[in-house]
This record gives C-alpha cells, structure tokens and sequence, in this order.
C-alpha cells in the first residue's frame, strides 16, 4: 500500500456553465472536443468504477486502504454527475451527445457489468479482478492526464474557458490525488505471484487500445455533430498534433510512456504526477472553495 499524505474525501462543487461557449478554447475546435470526450465517456465510467469498488468492498481488510476506497467512491460519484451537466449544457447549444453516450451506457452497465457478458463462464470473483485490474489501468492515465492539465500553461494563454478550466484542474487534482488508490485496492483483492501481475499487464494491454479508440471516436462524433462546424471540419491526426505543439493537448510519447512505467513489477502509482501541485490547486479551486 501507498503512504498517503491527505485523507481522500469527496468536495462539494458548483460549476456555471450559462457563459461557457461551445468552443470553450477559443479557435480551437479541435482541442476543445478532445477535452469534450471526457464529459461523454466519464458519466456512465465513474459509475462503473462506483459500483465495482462497491462490490470489493467486503474484502477490505486494510483499515486505511477500505478508508480510501470510500474516498475514492465518492470522489468519482461527484465527477461522474459534474461531467453529466457538461452534457446539459452541450445539448442546449445544439450539441446532442445522446447517440454516442448510448453506447458508453452499454460497455459499462452491459459488457462490464456485475455478471461477465454473453454468458461467458468466468468465475465472479474472477470477473471482479480483472474489472478492478482494467480501472487500476485507466487511473494510470487518468492520473498522467490530471498532472498534465494543471501544469498546461498554454490553455491559460489561449484563454480557455475559466469555468470548464476550473473543472478539468479539480478533476485532475482529484485524480493525482487518489492515484494509488485503484492500484493498491486490486493489488489487496487480485491474488498473488506471478498471476495478479499478468492479470495487470494484460488488463493495460487491453485498456490501452481500447480507450484510444474510444477517444478518436468520441472526437470524431463530437466535430461531426457541432453545429457552429456544420460539416466544414473533420477530426484529424494533422490538426490533433497542431494542437499538441501549441501545448493545448498532452503529447503522445507522455501519454504512451504511461503504459512501460506500468508494466514494471515494482510499479506503484504514488510515482505519478506532483501531490503538491495537486492539492495546491485544490486549496484555490474557485468550484471548491465556493461551496467549502
């Protein structure tokens, strides 16, 4: 286990999204729908990630690892309905997400769900640890993408929306926060020896692929879809990597660098990102400190 500083625990927010334009990184549509993805994919995942930790609760037996389980619980409720009024509010600008958040509704309440899909003869503990191994992987990168946005400098200098700002630096935040947190709970409830370490490897080498395709989708449906675009722009590599040299979005090589520090067996999260810059912002979080 981790040697936490800071006990984990749920903040209230409060966001206001009457001002927030549709392309909230002015001139950079592109940019702006890549953040956007996570508003589409994080409501129906959050839960999931809830409800799966919910189920592993009863094999807590860490005192401080169960406390920061429930930490963790109700931090990812929390964002899971933030991002849930992102949704609103791009739907009352014409922007309809419904289409494409269908199908996140379905990988999570439906192919992860409680009972492993199509029947498939996977014992239920065993589906549980490897549902605990694939959120353990996707807190790797979310932990990398939180310590990156609030250090991106950049989407400060293209005057970004200081709203939609303020919640992707509270996310973040949270998310270094807790980073250890989906890690040390599968490596407490996964087993032992070489196969809870396979399991771990195996579960990024699917999560990986999986979730850069589901970004590349989403973004694809988001430009499609806008209506201040109507059709004039198509998500490309070409203006992706515009972007990525501006500093508007991570770099590939840092998000793709992730996955080998994962794969060491002597791998823990507690390695990623700055603590200090984390729990820094979130002492200044105007969402935060607004209903504090």
């Amino acid at each position: 286990m981790s040697d936490h500083r800071y006990a984990i625990t749920p903040r209230r927010v409060s966001f206001d999204w009457t001002r927030t334009p549709l392309h909230w990184i002015p001139g950079e549509p592109t940019a702006t729908h890549v953040f956007n993805v996570l508003h589409l994919l994080l409501p129906a995942g959050e839960r999931w990630f809830v409800k799966v930790f919910r189920e592993g609760l009863p094999l807590v037996r860490d005192p401080e690892l169960r406390s920061d389980v429930k930490g963790f619980m109700g931090q990812e409720a929390t964002h899971s309905v933030q991002h849930a009024q992102v949704l609103d509010h791009l739907k009352a600008q014409q922007l309809d997400t419904a289409e494409f958040t269908k199908y996140a509704d379905f990988l999570f309440e439906r192919l992860l769900g409680e009972r492993p899909p199509l029947g498939l003869p996977i014992p239920q503990p065993e589906w549980l640890r490897w549902r605990l191994a694939t959120i353990a992987a996707i807190e790797q990168f979310t932990a990398v993408l939180g310590d990156w946005v609030l250090a991106a400098d950049a989407l400060d200098r293209a005057k970004a929306d200081e709203v939609m700002l303020d919640l992707l630096r509270w996310h973040g935040a949270e998310e270094v926060e807790h980073r250890a947190v989906a890690f040390d709970m599968y490596q407490h409830c996964g087993g032992r020896g070489m196969p809870r370490y396979a399991r771990r490897l195996a579960a990024m080498a699917v999560t990986a692929p999986a979730m850069l395709y589901l970004w590349a989708w989403g973004t694809a449906y988001l430009i499609r879809h806008d209506p201040q675009l109507a059709g004039r722009l198509r998500y490309s590599l070409t203006e992706h990597n515009t972007a990525v040299r501006k500093g508007l979005l991570p770099a590939w090589r840092e998000l793709g660098a992730a996955i080998p520090r994962y794969f060491q067996r002597s791998y823990h999260p507690s390695r990623e990102g700055s603590m200090s810059r984390a729990v820094e912002y979130l002492r200044r979080s105007p969402a935060a400190t607004a209903t504090a």
